[in-house]
C-alpha cells in the first residue's frame, strides 16, 4: 500500500514523496525519476520491489516542479538543487540504514551530483543503478540530432519558451495529442499499453516552465569526475538500444569511468526502461539490495 508525505526542501519548497513496502525492511531503495516525468514511472518497478520474495522499502520523490511537488522559480531548477532536495528527502524518510539509489535519466544525473555534494548520503549506499542516463555530452546532440538540426531546435525552443502562453500553461499537453511524438522520442519497439499510458500522462501533465527551466542545467551537466564515487559501490548501468535521449554511447561513457560497474543493453528498448523493461530493471535493483544482505554490508552501514 502506497502512502505519501510532504518533505520540505532546504528552501521551503514542499516535495511530494511516495512510500511503499515494509517499514522494517533491511534496505531502503530510493527511486529518482527523470526530467518532465514523476514518481509514477517507477510504479511498476516499485510493485515488484515492495511485494517480492524479499521486499524492500521504496521511496519515490517527485522532483521540484514535477508531479505533485510544488512549482518553483526556474532559477532553482538545477541538478545541484535536485541533489540537495534528495538529501533532504533521504534525511526525512530514511535517516539511517543502508540505501540502494536508482536514478532514471535526470534522476541518474541527480545521483552524480549527490555524490559530489552529499558524500555522507552516498556513504550509506550499498548499490547504485544508473538507468538510461548520462554523465555529460547532452549539449552535443540533443535527441540524436545533427549539429545543424540541434541549432535549429534550440532557436525554436527558446522562442516558444519566451511566449506568455508557454509560461501560463499548467500542463504541457493532452496525453492523447502528444502520444505520437512522445512515443517516437521516448519509447522503443512494441511498448506495453501501460508504458505508453504512464509516459504520455506524466509528460503531458508536466508544467511547461519545468520543461524549459531544466534545459540549461541538463546541457551544462558534465560529471565524469563524480563517477569516481561509485568505484567501490556495486553499480549497474542500464540502457536501451533505441534510447534517443541518452543513447548507448552515454552508457558506455559511464561504464568506462566506473570499470567495476556492469553494463546491460536492453535490445529494442527506448529511454523509458523503468516502464519498458520492468522485470529487468527491478531484478537488477533487487539484486543490489539482496547482495548487500548476503555480504553483510548492512551491519557496516546501519
Amino acid at each position: 500500500m502506497t502512502t505519501a508525505r510532504s518533505v520540505p526542501a532546504a528552501d521551503g519548497v514542499p516535495l511530494h514523496v511516495a512510500l511503499d513496502g515494509p517499514q522494517d525492511a533491511p534496505v531502503t531503495v530510493v527511486l529518482v525519476h527523470g526530467w518532465t516525468l514523476d514518481r509514477r514511472v517507477w510504479r511498476p518497478v516499485t510493485r515488484s520491489l515492495a511485494t517480492g520474495p524479499s521486499p524492500v522499502r521504496v521511496v519515490r520523490p517527485d522532483h521540484r516542479g514535477h508531479g505533485r511537488s510544488a512549482p518553483v522559480d526556474p532559477a532553482t531548477m538545477t541538478i545541484d538543487q535536485l541533489a540537495d532536495d534528495l538529501a533532504e528527502v533521504v534525511a526525512a524518510t530514511a535517516p539511517a540504514g543502508p540505501l540502494v539509489l536508482a536514478g532514471h535519466s535526470m534522476g541518474g544525473m541527480t545521483l552524480m551530483a549527490l555524490a559530489e555534494r552529499h558524500p555522507d548520503v552516498m556513504a550509506r549506499a550499498v548499490g547504485v543503478a544508473l538507468v538510461a542516463t548520462a554523465s555529460g555530452g547532452l549539449a552535443e546532440r540533443p535527441f540524436g540530432l545533427s549539429p545543424p538540426a540541434a541549432a535549429v531546435y534550440r532557436r525554436v525552443q527558446r522562442r516558444i519558451a519566451a511566449t506568455r502562453g508557454w509560461s501560463r500553461r499548467e500542463h504541457l499537453g493532452d496525453p492523447r495529442l502528444i502520444a505520437p511524438a512522445t512515443r517516437w522520442l521516448l519509447l522503443g519497439a512494441r511498448p506495453s499499453p501501460e508504458a505508453i499510458r504512464i509516459t504520455c500522462e506524466t509528460v503531458g501533465g508536466c508544467r511547461p516552465l519545468t520543461v524549459s527551466g531544466f534545459q540549461p542545467t541538463l546541457e551544462a551537466h558534465e560529471r565524469d569526475a563524480a563517477l569516481a564515487a561509485f568505484a567501490d559501490i556495486p553499480t549497474v548501468v542500464l540502457v536501451g538500444s533505441r534510447d534517443r535521449l541518452t543513447p548507448v554511447r552515454a552508457a558506455r561513457r559511464i561504464a568506462d569511468a566506473v570499470p567495476s560497474a556492469s553494463l546491460t543493453i536492453f535490445p529494442e528498448a527506448g529511454h523509458m526502461l523503468p516502464l519498458e523493461r520492468v522485470s529487468g530493471v527491478a531484478s537488477r535493483i533487487a539484486a543490489l539490495a539482496t547482495g548487500a544482505v548476503r555480504t553483510g554490508e548492512l551491519r557496516s552501514t546501519a
